[in-house]
This record gives C-alpha cells, sequence and structure tokens, in this order.
C-alpha cells in the first residue's frame, strides 16, 4: 500500500521543483529510504542540497525531516507483517474451503495492486513500445507462464519470443538477444542457479529487464533490474499460488494497449486475416 509520503507527493507532484522531483522521484523507487537514511543521505542519492531537501518535505506539509520518518516508523509497525505461507493446521486442513482460497487470493491481489507506483506501468509500457524484441522467461512453474505471456503479447505486437533452450541449447536463443530487447523474468522460488548467469549476460548485451517476482525477493531483482513488479504470494503451504504473477501480466499487456491501441488493432487484423487465409478458425 502506498504510504502517505508517497500519496502526498503524487498530490503534488506537478507544483514540485526539477530538484524537488529528484527527491520524489527515488522516494517513487523505495519508500522505505525515508526509514534507512538521513536527510543528508537522501539529499546526497537524490544530487540536491540539504536545503532543498527540507523544503520539499515543508512543501508536502511535513514541519520537518523528523515528522516524516515517524510517520513512516508508525505506518510500518502498524502494517500486517509479510507472510510467504498460510498456516497449515494438519492433514485435514490442506482441503481449505471455497470462501478461504477466495479470501486468501483477493487478499494477495489487493495488496499487490495497492502498492504499484500510478507511474510505473506506463512507464513498462513505454520500454516495451521501443524494445526492438521482447523475450520471456521462466523456470519451473513460471515456464508455462512464460509461455502464456508470449501468446498473450504476440498478439499485441511483433518480435515477442521466448527463452527456452530447446535441447539446453542457451547459446543459439541468447546470441539473438540484443541492446535494447526487454527481458521479462518470471521468477517465484526456487530460483536455479543458472538464473544468475544469464541476467549477467542479459546485463552485458545491453538488454532492459523486467521482473516480476514475489516480495521476499524484490529487494534482490532491484539490482540488476530497470523495473520490477512484486507480488504477494501468501498461499497454504504446500501449493503455490501464481494468481497475481498472471493477473500483473495481464495488467502490463493493458497498460501496453493503452498506449498503443492503433498499432496493436492493426496487429489483430493482420493475425485475423492471416487466420482466415488459412481457414484456422470455425
Amino acid at each position: 500500500m502506498a504510504s502517505r509520503l508517497i500519496l502526498r507527493i503524487q498530490e503534488r507532484f506537478a507544483r514540485l521543483t526539477s530538484s524537488e522531483k529528484k527527491l520524489a522521484n527515488i522516494f517513487f523507487e523505495n519508500q522505505t529510504l525515508i526509514e534507512t537514511h538521513t536527510a543528508t543521505e537522501l539529499a546526497a542519492l537524490a544530487g540536491v542540497s540539504k536545503a532543498t531537501t527540507a523544503r520539499f518535505f515543508r512543501t508536502l506539509g511535513y514541519t520537518d525531516f523528523d515528522e516524516v520518518r515517524l510517520q513512516a516508523r508508525e505506518e510500518r509497525n502498524r502494517r500486517e507483517p509479510y507472510v510467504q505461507s498460510e498456516p497449515v493446521k494438519g492433514v485435514g486442513s490442506l482441503s481449505h474451503t471455497l470462501s478461504e482460497h477466495l479470501e486468501l487470493e483477493l487478499r494477495n491481489l489487493s495488496r499487490t495492486f495497492e502498492e504499484i507506483r500510478s507511474d510505473l506501468l506506463p512507464e513498462i509500457a513505454r520500454t516495451l513500445k521501443s524494445a526492438p524484441r521482447i523475450w520471456f522467461l521462466g523456470f519451473g512453474d513460471e515456464y508455462g507462464i512464460a509461455r502464456l505471456g508470449r501468446s498473450l503479447f504476440t498478439r499485441l505486437r511483433h518480435g515477442v519470443h521466448q527463452i527456452e533452450a530447446t535441447g539446453e541449447d542457451w547459446a543459439s536463443e541468447l546470441s539473438m538477444t540484443g541492446p535494447r530487447d526487454v527481458l521479462i523474468l518470471l521468477s517465484f522460488s526456487p530460483r536455479p542457479r543458472l538464473l544468475s548467469v544469464l541476467l549477467a549476460y542479459a546485463r552485458t548485451t545491453r538488454m532492459r529487464i523486467i521482473t516480476i517476482t514475489d516480495h521476499r525477493y524484490a529487494p534482490q531483482a532491484q539490482r540488476f533490474s530497470d523495473h520490477v513488479l512484486s507480488c504477494h504470494v501468501a498461499n497454504y503451504d504446500i501449493l503455490p499460488t501464481h494468481a497475481t504473477m498472471l493477473s500483473m501480466l495481464r495488467l502490463i499487456a493493458l497498460a501496453y494497449l493503452g498506449q498503443n491501441a492503433e498499432a496493436v488493432s492493426r496487429r489483430i487484423a493482420t493475425l485475423e486475416a492471416i487466420n482466415e487465409e488459412l481457414d484456422l478458425s470455425e
């Protein structure tokens, strides 16, 4: 959920000076910085003066930096701790009721989408629009979701692929990637050791990386990703849930469609014409 600090920044963003917007952007990227950094350190991160930092918080309606930090700590103390698994009380409880299942999935979805920055999806849509090619990558259960993501985005634009390494032939597929391509990484635990090697190669070839992952891995994903979309994935211990990841993929697709409606319409018309010519649909 967006903090009160983030909400105030969003409300007043248009009225901020260019220097103040630099500060705003570092909080958009990581709102927890208010608790871990001093005012001087925040100024250095944003490349602005300490006086600008003080003026920034006053513009947002705070008396000083200490008031902002106190508010952030109070919000953290009230926030429900993130859980990966819901408690299981024995074999009989493995078969949960429909209402319990629905409640848990709705909580995951609600918390996930409440915490997305309002400017993040439009940024991702612009990144995808400018990409020569889009590549999907997933291991384990996420392999199938990567395949679904490729199918979904193929309807929206050309140049959409999945890194599958059929027969473990990673080199052949990676050789087709290039600068400004986008890699959409779908990654929940457990993660193979090979992943770090593939990500290092992607960065070397100047691919841009969008990672959809769980909350626990999100801080680590920030180190190598251009954009991170973190999902709440609390589950009933034995069976993982991918509902938030699937919904996030569709949300990205809708954001892309919103910015490229005319091009997508042409793409769909082309696909329909080919299907008609091939007589593949009833």
